[in-house]
């Protein structure tokens, strides 16, 4: 089997990656440091995939841990790297924080590839490269603005060290797939979004104050230029995104790519806060209370995607509807409270 290293392969997006490329044949080894993710998720992914991954807790800024675990597993074909800091408001109140984690990782990444000749990467980064577009939907020949936030800019910074280590070493290859908005869970209810401490992300804490654990959600700002005065993001379903990974993998060993390929990956539909919440209410019948604060910092107005290009190329398409979707993040947050009541008692 070909083996794929995964880091933050416990966290939200690396854990439904994980299934998917386990479904799909292929070897998974994982580092992550659990620092905003679960070991119990282990249990989970071998639970609905009958494989429990090769697990070892590591901080990709380790650079020796880091070694000593590739020296292990000398035959891996493929990294995904998803290890990283990812709250934007967390970002602008610790700039450090991000800058040294999220860059330090991809620098000893791309290090430790050279030293054991691993020739593809693919790596996670965001639709906040963007910034706030000047026309929608975003195409990936959309320009590159300066962020608006430190979280932002270390996916911009980051894209830019891949493509400068590309150029200088033609050996190596990497797809960069450009995230708008992950929600949902899996369809088992098994894995899901589980931050650690007050949730960063929407959904999570839709979920949380739809289940009692919050009084209300705070919805930043009813003042954009939008119809209904709330951010307009683009809800892209985990599983769709994590089937996109395993479709980019396959390009890179296909050998496929001559240097760095970049995808937007989106439904190409915006929705508000807003229109989040109702839809939430509506599909599962639950009240959310919420109240409008002020504006977050770093948040961008609107934006949403242009998939055609993915579509196209990478033969990669969203399937699931929104309201599945809110359904099976809602299904998930039920199942973490029964486990949570079961464990109590």
């Amino acid at each position: 089997m070909t083996k794929i290293l995964v880091t933050g392969g416990t966290g939200y997006i690396g854990s439904h990656t994980v299934v998917e490329l386990q479904n799909s044949g292929y070897e998974v080894v994982i580092v992550d440091n659990l620092s905003n993710s679960d070991i119990q998720v282990l249990d989970r992914i071998e639970k609905i995939t009958g494989i429990r991954p090769v697990f070892e807790n590591i901080d990709c800024t380790d650079f020796m841990a880091m070694t000593n675990f590739i020296e292990k597993h000398n035959d891996i074909k493929a990294i995904i790297h998803f290890a990283a800091s990812k709250a934007v408001g967390e970002s602008v109140e610790n700039p450090l924080l991000y800058y040294s984690n999220n860059l330090f990782s991809l620098v000893h990444l791309l290090k430790l590839m050279q030293n054991f000749k691993i020739s593809n990467l693919v790596f996670s980064s965001s639709c906040t490269v963007y910034g706030q577009p000047d026309e929608l939907p975003v195409t990936e020949s959309a320009p590159i603005k300066p962020a608006l936030s430190p979280y932002g800019n270390t996916k911009q910074i980051g894209e830019e060290i891949i493509r400068d280590t590309i150029y200088a070493n033609p050996d190596m290859k990497s797809i960069i797939l450009r995230y708008f908005n992950p929600i949902g869970a899996h369809q088992t209810a098994e894995i899901g979004e589980l931050p650690n401490g007050i949730p960063n992300n929407l959904l999570p804490f839709v979920t949380q104050t739809a289940a009692g654990l919050r009084k209300e959600l705070k919805v930043f700002g009813d003042d954009y230029d939008t119809p209904d005065g709330s951010c307009i993001r683009d809800y892209i379903n985990v599983v769709d995104l994590a089937k996109a990974h395993v479709i980019a993998v396959q390009r890179l060993l296909d050998k496929h790519v001559r240097d760095v390929e970049t995808f937007n990956l989106g439904t190409g539909r915006g929705l508000s806060v807003l229109e989040i919440i109702k839809t939430f209410e509506e599909v599962t019948g639950v009240k959310v209370p919420y109240k409008i604060v002020d504006r977050r910092e770093g948040d961008i107005e609107k934006v949403w995607a242009n998939p055609v290009y993915a579509n196209n190329v990478l033969g990669w398409k969203s399937a699931e509807t929104v309201e599945d979707t809110l359904r099976s993040a809602w299904a998930w947050e039920q199942k973490l409270q029964m486990n949570r009541k079961n464990s109590q008692n």
